[in-house]
């Protein structure tokens, strides 16, 4: 008499319920990872614009043809390299020459996400 071999139907059942259980915990983790990309994208972008702010002090404290001059904070996206993303919007305020300032800058999306950078004045 030949043996069969293989799974029965509760064995496979009790996989089957096995995965469902998994899947209904590991689901909700990936849902809302669409929020955090675009934080930290916004982050990645009002780091940069830091660094471009910093960089131009720099350039243009050592030679005042170099860099761009910077009043307000939307005026740091002129520094950044190929300019600001298009979706990203900066909060308008007023930086003075030699000081730092904190700035705003949202993605545009929905919903949206801030970030804050500091803008170095020069003139």
């Amino acid at each position: 008499m030949k043996r069969q071999s293989g799974f029965t139907l509760i064995e496979l059942v009790m996989v089957i319920v096995i995965l469902g259980v998994l899947a209904a915990v590991a689901i909700p983790k990936f849902v809302d990872l669409k929020g955090d990309a675009q934080a930290a994208a916004t982050q990645g972008v009002a780091g940069s614009l830091a660094s471009a702010s910093a960089v131009n002090y720099a350039t243009r404290s050592a030679k005042s043809t170099n860099g761009n001059a910077v009043a307000n904070c939307t005026d740091v996206a002129t520094a950044l390299q190929g300019g600001l993303p298009p979706q990203y919007v900066i909060t308008s305020l007023a930086v003075a020459p030699g000081a730092a300032q904190t700035c705003s800058l949202s993605n545009g999306a929905s919903p949206a996400t801030l970030a804050d950078f500091t803008a170095i004045g020069i003139l």
